[in-house]
């Protein structure tokens, strides 16, 4: 076999003595950014927005629950529950009053002043029927009459109280009810288990035993709360084994342990629902179900707490929640954070629940019985 011919590659070398050192090209400086004119605006950049972390407090470990916070020992000193309700209840009064003012200088009440009257009750969120209900009385009773901005805060605090009379009734635990149980339902951010502390701080000045219920089971931070407020008003609390865990079941054995240790009050805390949700509003009727396969009366109070700065959608929220589970009466709160506390008046219009108590603080003796007098004098801005 004749032999293949291997062609030779020549190695590859470096630059040779006396060879010119081949200089590299010069660098070239980007062209400088065009001027934009003052009158044209700046070209859109696209960057991802920034997230809205709240930071924690440095003291707070996350997935605990927020601490809670205590007024100062002389907050509200020597101030009765009328001068806080009317402190709370300011930003209400002043969306309220602050056009009837202008709109009353002794002048006849006309129908213009009348139709003027009734955009700005229902601006101040007491709701169109109970708008047209006080603008009826005050034609069948004033009209044509010179009428002042004071006369008309005095009439508009009667008419108030009229429609408020009938559902101010306060929630006192029958005799010979054992354990007396409430189931508190709502939406997320109500005040719901803050509301149970404050109830059960209550009836425990009343020589009262109180147990209270986690079942807000998803929430590990709800159930360490309503903990610390069983620690702190001296009532034990009944929790469930795990998170997640069923929200009924809890209930029935809260129920079970409350009967067995003599207790007077169950208060049975739920997760906060929205009212359009069906999914959760089934699991709410759910425990109702289950409570009433031990006593068929039970629970004897279902109470919805309502937030007043929420306005006209308190009226939804009661109207679906009345659909889904029996409300018995509803608890307002946050009224001295609120411009909306009208609502109220609409609230005792549309349904005629009882409202049994009021919240404008955080202590407390700032949730009290609903007095229908002193919240209309509040709400229109007069002394008591």
């Amino acid at each position: 076999m004749p032999a293949i011919p291997v062609r030779e590659v020549p190695a590859t070398v470096g630059p040779r003595a006396g060879d010119p050192v081949p200089v590299p090209p010069p660098v070239q400086e980007p062209p400088p950014p065009i001027p934009v004119p003052p009158d044209q605006d700046e070209p859109d950049v696209d960057e991802p927005p920034p997230y809205d972390i709240p930071d924690l407090p440095p003291d707070q470990e996350p997935g605990t629950p927020p601490p809670i916070e205590e007024p100062p020992a002389n907050a509200n000193a020597g101030v009765g529950f009328f001068g806080r309700l009317r402190a709370g209840l300011q930003r209400s009064t002043q969306r309220l009053t602050d056009n009837l003012t202008g709109l009353f200088t002794k002048r006849p009440l006309d129908e213009a002043a009348l139709e003027e009257l009734e955009e700005t009750l229902i601006a101040a969120d007491l709701g169109v029927a109970a708008s047209r209900r006080i603008v009826e009385k005050f034609r069948r009773t004033r009209f044509g009459k010179q009428v002042s901005d004071e006369e008309v805060k005095l009439a508009l605090a009667e008419e108030i109280a009229a429609i408020l009379a009938p559902v101010a009734q306060p929630l006192v635990p029958p005799p010979g009810t054992k354990p007396f149980t409430v189931l508190m339902v709502g939406v997320n951010g109500t005040g719901k288990t803050t509301t149970i502390a404050k109830l059960a701080e209550q009836w425990r000045g009343e020589r009262r035993r109180v147990m209270l219920a986690a079942g807000d089971t998803f929430r590990a931070a709800a159930v360490e709360q309503l903990q610390v407020w069983g620690d702190r008003t001296g009532s034990p609390v009944v929790v469930p084994a795990r998170t997640g865990a069923d929200a009924a079941g809890l209930a029935h054995e809260a129920l079970d342990r409350a009967v067995a240790e003599g207790m007077d009050v169950l208060l049975v805390d739920t997760a906060g629902r929205l009212h359009n949700k069906s999914g959760l509003m089934e699991e709410l009727r759910k425990v109702v179900r289950v409570l009433r396969k031990k006593d068929a009366a039970v629970p004897h109070a279902t109470l919805l707490v309502l937030d007043a700065t929420t306005g006209q959608n308190a009226l939804q929220q009661v109207k679906v929640f009345r659909e889904m589970v029996d409300v018995t009466g509803l608890v307002v709160t946050k009224l001295d954070g609120s411009a909306k506390g009208g609502v109220v008046v609409a609230l005792a219009q549309e349904f005629g629940l009882p409202v049994h108590a009021v919240g404008v603080g955080e202590k407390a003796a700032d949730l009290r019985p609903f007095d229908p007098r002193d919240f209309a004098r509040s709400l229109v801005g007069l002394d008591q």
